[in-house]
């Protein structure tokens, strides 16, 4: 660690604790919340298995009153994931277990002089539960695929309804600004659908991100939050079973937070764009690559660009 260090006690007396940095989220979860498919219809009792690299150039506008000038970060991201399929009501159902590694260099200007901070380790650990309500019955083996058949015969409409929970669990330390792992949890509700026409898919997802306080935040100070909201879209379109593409945007507001009850002016304000494709490499197993980009509408708040690798099983 160089010289000076971004989480300095001194900008305590210049800011109500340096809150706009909050709005540096980890762009790999930008790149997990434009993932498409999410209320696609799967086979129930079956197992998936995914593992992604994710790699983020990310850009920091912070308030002028921080004296904090060009911070950038570099942030190197090592995930995976694990989905299960099952019947629920005679609807389809889903539960996701998703953590991540994450090694991230922060660089820029603090009162004049070159500053750099360093992390690494594992990320919150993320687990999403949801159910197809309307559409995708609970189906196996040879009943769901005389199923899928039938359905690639006509228009299909599914919606569902979904909640994802960040655990604090990822490293955490209370004397740093910039951390990792969030010390809160994050319950983020969703209702979403898709709509698919011959080899056209349209997808849909609301989503609010409710944040529980952090009691424990920089020098034990506490945090709070405001909900964030969220709506993202995903246009998919399959050239043959396995091989597909798509595009995907992201639009979220919302998120203003407030330390030791003093609220910061400083509201997110988001939009996330991201291109996507699907390959098989064998029966088994599927490659994805991907990239998402994000910019901040706001004075204060994070501009990212992240390219993404994955691969993927099933049994």
């Amino acid at each position: 660690m160089s010289s000076k260090e971004y989480s300095s006690r001194s900008l305590v007396t210049r800011s109500i604790i340096g809150a706009c940095l909050l709005a540096l989220p980890s762009a790999s979860l930008m790149a997990e919340e434009l993932t498409p498919r999410r209320w696609s219809h799967l086979p129930v009792d079956m197992n998936f298995l995914g593992a992604a690299y994710v790699y983020s150039d990310v850009s920091v506008d912070v308030d002028p009153v921080l004296q904090l000038e060009d911070v950038t970060a570099d942030i190197h991201t090592v995930a995976a994931r694990y989905i299960r399929s099952f019947s629920l009501f005679d609807r389809t159902a889903r539960i996701s277990v998703g953590q991540g590694f994450q090694e991230a260099k922060w660089r820029g200007i603090l009162d004049g002089e070159r500053a750099t901070a360093k992390r690494d380790g594992s990320t919150d650990t993320i687990v999403r539960f949801a159910v197809n309500l309307y559409g995708a019955p609970a189906l196996s083996g040879k009943e769901y695929r005389q199923y899928r058949i039938k359905q690639s015969q006509d228009s299909e409409f599914i919606f569902g309804a979904g909640l994802s929970v960040q655990l604090p669990t990822g490293d955490y330390m209370e004397s740093k600004l910039i951390n990792i792992g969030s010390n809160r949890y994050t319950f983020r509700p969703q209702f979403g659908g898709m709509y698919r026409n011959g080899p056209w898919s349209l997808e849909g997802t609301a989503v609010a991100a409710i944040y529980t306080e952090n009691d424990e935040f920089w020098d034990g100070n506490k945090l709070e939050e405001e909900p964030l909201y969220s709506a993202r879209g995903h246009l998919i379109y399959d050239f043959m079973p396995g091989v597909w593409a798509s595009a995907s945007v992201l639009h979220n507001y919302g998120g203003r937070p407030k330390v030791n009850g003093i609220t910061k002016d400083s509201e997110k304000q988001n939009t996330a764009w991201a291109l996507s494709v699907g390959f098989p490499i064998n029966k088994h197993l599927g490659v994805k690559l991907a990239y998402v980009g994000s910019r901040t509408h706001k004075d204060t708040g994070v501009d990212s660009d992240s390219f993404a690798l994955g691969i993927s099983t099933f049994w």
